[in-house]
């Protein structure tokens, strides 16, 4: 290999072991659901192959072990196990759960794991005295046992990478959700990038073979193919779980910041029980339960001061200018003003709600999206709320 080629092994080492240390959370909190443990393995077996394979890790297992490359069997056991665990997953999501299945993917991992035994067997038994950190496989390509030990890894994953994409291929018209059917495109292009790094090494190690020398096919071209198939993969099982936790989160987020308007002209509003308080590291959605649980509990305590003819009013006046669902939403912000204006006054006397008010408390706790929405413009409230108060005047000291 020449010295002057460089792979950035750094870039998709540091990008699968972000995506792990984010999955770990996820594993503690649902250590026993199979898909969760399966794509944390994936990625943490995804991660060990790239973490053995950088040359310079390469070279501290050499003297930390005393053992010459002994890095090979610890990055091909590494990949092997990858290979199963993606066979596996991608059975989990294509068929329904079943005992035919399970015995499948038993059958998988058993014969996985004997690939791994043989592994460092022909590894053990093989002489490879010459540390090699870039041209192993062609170096060793026609020595005893080691020439085993090579074609036994990049057979495995070339099965798994044929059978993988063709369970994938037919699997591909039948998927719906857009999540999934990305990640299956995803595994598509990874599988098939593994495929293109088996062949040219495969053609390399075939050239020493008939006493050619084609090793910058193994050192040079083959292994972005082996980086780009790790990314991709692992992205295929990523996208379908992280997609909707992220379309989840931003939703989330927009409807919390949505609702702090009217969270905020609450806030003085005193529930009759203290809320519960979080912190910062709380999760999104229990703090956008509780800001939720804040406003309906202060509507609550508005509900003897709503003035129905009050928001009949700022109804007719805000319908001048915008449309019927913009309008009662204006009408039922300056409601809401209005009842906390009043609220601080100790108006009224009595508490007790009639049905109609329980009615209208009922349509403002239903609404407090488009409320929240409305008063994200409190000029225009304030405009509205001015304007029939102003009316209102101008009606009692008519003559």
């Amino acid at each position: 290999m020449s010295a002057h080629f460089h792979i950035p092994y750094a870039i998709p080492t540091a990008l699968l072991a972000i995506a792990l240390l984010l999955k770990l959370p996820t594993l503690v909190r649902a250590w026993r659901d199979p898909n969760v443990k399966a794509t944390t393995l994936l990625l943490a077996f995804a991660t060990a192959v790239l973490v053995v394979i950088t040359p310079v890790n390469i070279e501290r297992l050499n003297q930390l072990t005393g053992v010459p490359n002994i890095a090979s069997p610890w990055a091909y056991s590494f990949l092997t196990a990858f290979c199963a665990t993606a066979l596996t997953m991608i059975m989990r999501w294509r068929e329904e759960p079943s005992a035919q299945r399970q015995r499948r993917m038993r059958r998988i991992y058993w014969i996985y794991a004997g690939i791994v035994v043989l592994l460092w067997v022909t590894f053990l038994l093989a002489h490879v005295p010459e540390p090699r950190i870039y041209d192993l496989d062609t170096y060793y390509a026609s020595t005893p046992w080691m020439s085993e030990h090579i074609l036994l890894y990049l057979g495995a994953h070339m099965v798994t990478s044929v059978v993988a994409t063709s369970m994938l291929v037919k699997w591909f018209p039948k998927v719906e959700n857009r999540w999934l059917k990305s990640g299956v495109v995803f595994l598509q292009l990874g599988f098939t990038s593994g495929l293109l790094y088996d062949t040219t090494k495969l053609i390399a190690i075939g050239a020493r073979w008939s006493g050619h020398n084609w090793d910058s096919l193994s050192t040079n071209v083959a292994p972005p193919f082996a980086l780009l198939s790790g990314i991709l993969v692992a992205m295929g099982f990523i996208v379908p779980q992280a997609g909707p936790l992220q379309q989840r989160w931003f939703r989330d987020r927009r409807e919390y910041r949505h609702l702090r308007a009217l969270w905020r002209a609450l806030y003085d509003v005193t529930p009759s029980s203290a809320p519960a308080r979080f912190g910062l590291w709380v999760p999104l959605d229990l703090r956008l339960v509780q800001r939720q649980q804040r406003i309906h509990d202060a509507l609550r305590v508005l509900a003897p001061y709503f003035d129905q003819d009050l928001y009949q009013k700022a109804h007719q006046t805000a319908l001048a200018d915008n449309t019927e669902e913009k309008a009662c939403a204006l009408a039922r912000a300056v409601t809401v003003r209005a009842a906390i204006d009043a609220h601080r006054t100790e108006w009224p006397s009595s508490e007790s709600l009639t049905a109609r008010q329980l009615e209208f408390g009922t349509d403002m706790h239903e609404h407090i999206d488009t409320i929240a929405q409305a008063l994200h413009r409190p000029r225009l409230v304030d405009s509205i709320r001015q304007r029939v108060t102003s009316t209102e005047s101008a009606d009692t000291y008519a003559p």
